[in-house]
């Protein structure tokens, strides 16, 4: 299988990324590193990543980021960071990596255990992995050909 990860340099994507180098060709995809860079705040980004990837089997997306910080202080502008990031960036590259899925592909997010145990300076990023939740289970419904969207809730690291 060919299989794209994005954020497969992390601290969890390195990880994900051995396990599935043994039996599968990867790619990864990073901001800043990787066979292809994409910035998935960015829509553009996202389309040029996928024409250099071209079709795949499967898509895994560990990358996203929100504010951490108290509610008191977090500005209209923090809460953004994560909606266009974490948020937006994810549903992007479902709304576009669709299309690059061969038959009966695999989408699968990441979102935290934020979005049900919220603590203390999470405010934004429970936020929006809620929104992940919802969008996947809604998504989920109406993809054709077969593909999978599937949400992932790591722990924290």
């Amino acid at each position: 299988m060919k299989i794209l990860i994005i954020g497969g340099n992390g601290t969890i994507g390195k990880t994900v990324a051995a396990h599935f180098k043994e039996n599968n060709e990867i790619v990864i995809a990073g901001r800043n590193s990787g066979d292809v860079t994409v910035d998935i705040a960015d829509s553009h980004s996202i389309n040029e990543m996928f024409e250099k990837t071209g079709k795949l089997d499967a898509i895994i997306c560990i990358a996203g980021e929100a504010k951490w910080a108290d509610f008191k202080d977090l500005t209209e502008k923090d809460y953004y960071i994560g909606l266009k990031s974490k948020l937006m960036g994810q549903v992007n590259l479902v709304r576009i990596g669709k299309d690059y899925l061969n038959s009966n592909g695999s989408i699968t997010l990441s979102t935290g255990i934020l979005a049900d145990d919220p603590v203390v300076q999470t405010a934004s990023a429970a936020m929006v992995n809620g929104g992940i939740h919802s969008f996947v289970q809604a998504a989920a419904l109406e993809l054709e050909n077969g593909i999978r969207l599937n949400v992932v809730s790591s722990g924290m690291v």
